[in-house]
């Protein structure tokens, strides 16, 4: 994996239904062959990624989320972090579709996380491993944890340790590397 920081992708989707049968125009289109977006006829926006409206679940994965859960798995914090407006196209890209259609970066992360960690442990590497999952909404200023029903209602705060790391208020403290 390679020494970034941060990298970011944007992902375009196709035209809704609705948005069909009101003539709605597409408005923003990835320029081919390259990472960048053109809003408009005349507006560029570059990025690490670009993926087009017949980009496949596989593609988003094994370009921008794959090397972080490789990286993970040896002991590195990762986190993706998805933002747009809503319907945008977040839970189709984190979660997939129904179940006939190809499953999302939440799917494809844990597959891949319990199937490097078997591998670990048939290499006797990594005995004792803990995996510990977060998956937080910030949605009209609210930070939610979506796996824990008792929070849906509890404030949840981000804070940062006196090492520098950051999480929401249940999970700062703790040692075990957070994939959010």
């Amino acid at each position: 994996m390679t020494e970034e920081c941060v990298c970011v992708a944007v992902r375009v989707r196709p035209l809704l239904a609705r948005e069909v049968l009101h003539r709605h125009q597409v408005c923003v289109r990835v320029v081919p062959g390259s990472a960048q977006v053109m809003l408009g006829s005349d507006r560029l926006f570059s990025f690490d990624h670009a993926f087009g409206p017949t980009a496949s679940q596989d593609e988003v994965y094994e370009s921008c989320v794959q090397p972080l859960v490789e990286s993970c798995v040896q002991g590195s914090n990762a986190t993706v972090f998805c933002y747009g407006q809503t319907g945008s196209g977040k839970t189709y890209t984190l979660g997939g579709g129904n179940q006939d259609d190809e499953g999302g970066i939440i799917d494809r992360v844990v597959q891949e996380v319990f199937r490097l960690l078997q591998e670990k442990k048939k290499n006797n590497e990594g005995l004792d491993t803990r995996v510990r999952v977060s998956y937080v909404e910030l949605y009209m200023e609210e930070l939610r944890d979506l796996l824990e029903l008792q929070n849906i209602h509890k404030e949840l705060h981000i804070r940062e340790d006196e090492r520098g790391n950051t999480g929401h208020s249940n999970l700062v403290g703790t040692n075990y590397p957070v994939i959010s």
